[in-house]
């Protein structure tokens, strides 16, 4: 459990702002990842090392279009494995150059639980095709969430003016328009296993009640630098926290940027 919550609340909780505005900011600004990136982070629940998500991206054709292939893997190790063993993927088709989704596809292993959907995206007409529900009509320029995660490092974080401002996301997640927001909360040090950054710190606004208990009991923080990588995620649970570092990564198009 706590690696599927990891997992959702990594991509549920920050990497979606879709406006006509920030679209158009997408298409003249460079991009801050490449064909190859890869990113690995390890979850703690306390001293319990919990599970490890990985994110690749490669470039690849699709139905004839050029296009960014993400794949997210989510998988519990340990002592979390053998009480609860996740194996989750989560696929994005996404033009490499507006950004947008073709494809979206999301495999869960969950214990017993399995589940299986695809879910396409049709921009011309403004809807979703979802094999479990059918035909939807979504807003414009419409993502999934793992899409998303690479179009928020695109496009958002260079925007960004004064601590306290929010964000507004929509992205299509388990067959429903999800709205979330992020508040900017300033710059900070971070510490990680990977060494000290300069972080730009955000708070996912999450709604208090049986697993949190404020609205800002997630935060991530993401490096200051071209590349916006998420360097680390707290989750302050009712039950404890959870914290999701990143500790290895290959394939970066810039230098991470360590302070000495």
């Amino acid at each position: 459990m706590m690696k599927k919550l990891l997992l959702h609340i990594f991509l549920l909780s920050g990497f979606i702002f879709v406006t006509e505005i920030t679209y158009a900011q997408q298409l003249s600004q460079p991009k801050p990842f490449q064909d190859g990136e890869k990113l690995v982070y390890v979850a703690r629940f306390g001293f319990i090392h919990a599970g490890e998500a990985t994110f690749s991206l490669t470039e690849e054709s699709f139905e004839g279009e050029n296009v960014f292939h993400a794949k997210a893997l989510a998988n519990t190790i340990g002592l979390a494995d053998r009480i609860y063993k996740v194996r989750d993927i989560y696929e994005s088709y996404f033009d490499a150059n507006n950004g947008l989704p073709y494809l979206a596809i999301r495999n869960i292993s969950e214990g017993s639980y399995r589940y299986y959907n695809e879910v396409r995206y049709n921009h011309q007409k403004d809807i979703v095709i979802s094999q479990k529900s059918g035909e939807h009509e979504v807003p414009d320029n419409m993502k999934d969430m793992l899409s998303a995660f690479y179009f928020f490092r695109e496009a958002m974080l260079d925007d960004i003016e004064a601590i306290g401002d929010d964000i507004v996301f929509d992205t299509y997640f388990a067959d429903e328009i999800f709205p979330l927001k992020m508040r900017y909360a300033g710059d900070e040090v971070i510490k990680t296993k990977l060494g000290r950054f300069n972080a730009m710190k955000f708070s996912p606004v999450v709604e208090p009640g049986r697993i949190f208990d404020s609205e800002d009991d997630v935060t991530i923080w993401i490096s200051k630098d071209k590349n916006f990588v998420p360097l680390q995620i707290r989750i302050d649970l009712i039950i404890g926290s959870i914290k999701c570092d990143l500790t290895s990564y290959s394939g970066l198009k810039y230098p991470l940027k360590k302070i000495e």
